[in-house]
């Protein structure tokens, strides 16, 4: 199942998930994206997101309004729905809605894949980022080991270019593969000082020692931050 967290509140552009992008609430234009890959819902804290959806035949549900984060909001849903143990969740955020299929399918298939192993709490993604773009702070960048394992997720440029030299980046994409059982445990976990510091919640399973597997895709999609960036998302929608 993709769950998309979609708070009503965010402080930084308030009611963004019902931006309008060419007539379409963000949030619905992202459920429409992935909806070929498996049974969509979006888990919110608003019933006016709730009566939006349920216009354009999208399931969804209310959860706790106090979540800390989208995956505790993902988690709320999933055990409304009553998903078994074993059950693929796929958390989509509500700001990515020109994310294509083939990126939720990939995150989908790693998780279907590291699935035996108990200590992969977390699947993800990454593409490649230029130079220029791994300074945007908004722009979460990550490091992997030689098996494609997360070693860190920062806002900040990583790996540090000491010498100058190294060009490309490792952007992380934020979505995330879990099983409903490795899900319960992630939110059973306490919140880590890393994952307040960066604002970066991925980072709580790294900081308890699990593992996050990742995976390369290629993929035009951008997270909408703020409302310039949303002009930008109308505007590639248009070309």
């Amino acid at each position: 199942m993709i769950i998309i967290p979609a708070r009503i509140g965010s402080t930084r552009f308030p009611k963004k998930v019902l931006a309008d992008i060419d007539g379409i609430p963000m949030v619905i234009r992202t459920a429409m994206a992935v909806q070929n890959v498996d049974q969509v819902l979006i888990a919110t804290d608003s019933l006016e997101v709730v009566k939006i959806a349920h216009t354009y035949k999208i399931d969804a549900v209310m959860t706790n309004s106090e979540h800390q984060s989208g995956t505790d909001r993902v988690f709320d849903a999933a055990k409304q729905m009553g998903l078994k143990k074993d059950e693929i969740i796929i958390n989509v955020q509500g700001d990515e809605p020109f994310i294509e299929e083939a990126v939720v399918q990939a995150v989908f298939d790693l998780t279907h894949q590291n699935r035996i192993h108990t200590d992969v709490i977390m699947n993800s993604c990454y593409k490649i980022l230029t130079s220029s773009q791994a300074g945007d702070p908004n722009s979460v960048k990550v490091v992997t080991d030689k098996n494609q394992m997360a070693l860190y997720f920062s806002r900040a440029k990583i790996p540090y270019p000491r010498d100058d030299t190294h060009q490309l980046y490792q952007g992380h994409i934020g979505i995330y593969g879990f099983t409903m059982a490795s899900l319960e445990i992630f939110c059973s976990l306490k919140v880590a000082p890393l994952e307040e510091i960066e604002k970066l919640e991925q980072l709580r399973a790294l900081y308890h020692g699990y593992r996050i597997g990742m995976t390369r895709v290629e993929t035009k999609s951008f997270g909408i931050d703020t409302p310039e960036d949303l002009q930008k998302a109308i505007d590639f929608h248009r070309l």
